[in-house]
């Protein structure tokens, strides 16, 4: 079973069978909370194996959902939860787009992955969502270039809830080492710049986005 710092999940992910390598990621997992700004490891499939406090502490404002948890799949958490808009700022363009693209790529690469192809018929159900997904993609990649899609180096702005951070960017740096991804994992953390509006702005911004749809506009509501 794989382990969070700060506790051991509740869900359980496919974990290493050898003795050395549970013994580095639990070790990981105590340098990952030592970290101040939002950290994860992922999977190929973008589930959660380890993440610290700082990136629990980003998302603590969002409800709760069957599927789409950002501790549990943080693909699913980017294009289904209602509640990611709230700190995903520029939503759309700036952080769904970019992971439709990578679920994209590791359908090529892992074709036959039922969590992937999951998020695919999800995907598929929703006649907005799967024309984003198969006409618009592609025309939005060729026209930011290949690049841009890459997680490593982006800068991407989002809502934290602790006003000392507010309404600010993060640039995403890819950390992993050949240790991780000799497992098939990935770290990526979230480095914070200092808030760019004042707290009055982002309590305005933060009411207006609830009155609103709240959630991706090509994707469908969950289902209560």
């Amino acid at each position: 079973m794989a382990y969070q710092a700060g506790g051991q999940r509740t869900v359980p992910r496919p974990f290493p069978d050898s003795l050395e390598a549970q013994a580095y990621l639990q070790d990981y997992a105590t340098l990952l909370e030592a970290v101040s700004f939002p950290s994860v490891v992922l999977d190929h499939r973008w589930d959660v194996v380890l993440a610290n406090t700082a990136f629990a502490s980003l998302f603590r404002g969002v409800g709760p959902h069957p599927t789409a948890m950002p501790g549990d799949n943080f693909l699913r958490f980017v294009l289904f939860h209602p509640d990611a808009s709230m700190v995903l700022a520029d939503h759309e363009t700036r952080w769904c787009l970019p992971m439709l693209a990578h679920l994209a790529a590791a359908l090529e690469r892992h074709a036959h992955d039922p969590a992937l192809q999951a998020v695919r018929r999800d995907i598929a159900q929703d006649p907005l969502m799967e024309a984003a997904y198969r006409q618009g993609l592609p025309h939005w990649v060729r026209a930011v270039g290949e690049r841009a899609v890459e997680h490593d180096g982006a800068v991407r702005p989002l809502v934290h809830p602790d006003p000392r951070w507010g309404a600010t960017d993060c640039r995403v740096v890819d950390e992993t080492p050949r240790s991780l991804r000799d497992m098939g994992y990935t770290r990526l953390t979230l480095v914070l710049r200092p808030a760019r509006r004042p707290a009055s702005a982002i309590t305005r911004r933060t009411v207006r986005a609830r009155r609103t749809a709240g959630h991706l506009s090509v994707v469908p509501a969950p289902e209560v």
